[in-house]
């Protein structure tokens, strides 16, 4: 496995982003070592919450909600999957399963040794934060879900097969302006340039090309299986969850449903439709997010 590593210089001078990193080994198949970069913020004896990002972003996306958070008290850890954000980058598409992902990041959450947490997931930050939760529910408080989902292989929204087919077919993926049209707002130009930062050329994004391909949307997709044993799960989790999916992302529209009918947490729960956001929800009310989770906690503690 060949494997690179973003120069630090691609990341000097990103604006909102002073957070010091913390960095973790993580096993590859065959024992190579991979380095995850982590923001953790706040006081180390608060309880965690746990700020997973999706694709084709990294913890940037979560630079304002980190800051807001950690004022209100809160330990902020928000990590960069691996082939993203300062994390290291295998440099093969086959490199990257479903089932790669989850195991890493379980390393991850083992070796930070993260209890009471609560989770805020979007976008493939649910398809492999869920999958820990289902891994480790003792380790988890609560749970916020946000545009995102962990589907097991029975279709996908036009949205979606809009955004595989051009991720698939774009001789250059360009990572600044996809994460900008999913939100309602716009980027500006520097944003766009902080989200393109970890990526100098193309040969660094084979993860952000893979990850479309793997969301298991058909029944012949790998991790239908484990996705099935997950709801499982979830179907036993009567920890608080609270869902809070825009109102402007035709990916999930609609997906807070299974979570109100099948997760026992959720029922009785006021859920909440974040109005004016995008895809990326986070760029667009970041204060609001924040304001919600911290309610949240503070409700159900």
């Amino acid at each position: 496995m060949k494997v690179l590593r973003t120069p630090d210089e691609r990341f000097a001078g990103i604006a909102d982003y002073p957070f010091a990193p913390h960095w973790t080994e993580i096993k590859a198949d065959g024992g190579q070592l991979l380095r995850l970069h982590t923001v953790d913020e706040g006081p180390r004896d608060a309880a965690p919450v746990l700020l997973m990002h999706g694709e084709p972003s990294w913890s940037y996306l979560y630079r304002h909600m980190i800051t807001g958070l950690a004022g209100k008290g809160h330990r902020v850890v928000a990590p960069d999957l691996i082939g993203f954000g300062k994390s290291d980058k295998p440099s093969e598409q086959s490199d990257y399963t479903y089932e790669r992902h989850v195991k890493w990041m379980s390393e991850w959450l083992l070796a930070m040794d993260l209890t009471g947490i609560t989770l805020f997931c979007q976008d493939w930050g649910g398809l492999i934060g869920l999958r820990l939760v289902a891994a480790f529910p003792e380790r988890f408080a609560r749970i916020v879900v946000a545009n995102t989902g962990l589907p097991i292989g029975t279709g996908w929204s036009e949205g979606f097969k809009q955004w595989l087919d051009f991720s698939q077919s774009v001789s250059v993926l360009p990572v600044g302006e996809i994460v900008s049209m999913g939100t309602v707002r716009g980027l500006s130009a520097a944003e766009k340039a902080a989200y393109d930062a970890p990526f100098p050329d193309e040969s660094y994004k084979a993860c952000a090309r893979q990850f479309p391909t793997l969301v298991p949307i058909t029944p012949e997709h790998a991790s239908v299986a484990e996705n099935k044993a997950a709801w499982k799960v979830l179907e036993r989790f009567d920890k608080p969850v609270l869902t809070a999916f825009s109102d402007g992302d035709p990916v999930s529209k609609g997906g807070e449903r299974v979570f109100h009918e099948r997760v026992p947490g959720a029922k009785g729960q006021a859920h909440v439709t974040i109005a004016g956001g995008g895809h990326f929800l986070q760029e667009d009310k970041p204060g609001e997010l924040v304001d919600l989770i911290d309610g949240f906690i503070r409700k159900t503690s």
